[in-house]
């Protein structure tokens, strides 16, 4: 299947969403690891909120403190989630699993 060509208007407007959404991921991450914001609230608002619900969820675990590559792998492997699953793929056991093993 060949992309839609896009005119130079519909170019300009997507590189612009695309930039804005990645600041927004961005930000969002930040307020992880400063510690604004916990897993658990992030995990909750992931349906709502668009940001968060595209976002993979093993991203969303490397922005917490202590928390990298390695620890993370074996987290989601503990828990029973794909490594390239969404924030807003996760079912309620999934996230309450989650949630329960970082505590």
């Amino acid at each position: 299947m060949a992309l839609p060509t896009l005119t130079p208007e519909q170019r300009a407007d997507a590189l612009a969403k695309a930039a804005e959404a990645r600041k927004a991921r961005s930000e969002l991450l930040a307020s992880i690891k400063s510690g604004e914001r916990t897993i658990a609230s992030v995990l909750g608002k992931a349906k709502e909120d668009r940001t968060i619900g595209k976002t993979k969820v093993a991203a969303l675990l490397k922005a917490v403190p202590g928390l990298g590559a390695v620890k993370v792998a074996a987290l989601l492997e503990q828990t029973g989630i794909d490594p390239d699953r969404r924030a807003a793929g996760l079912g309620d056991r999934q996230r309450s699993a989650l949630i329960d093993a970082l505590n």
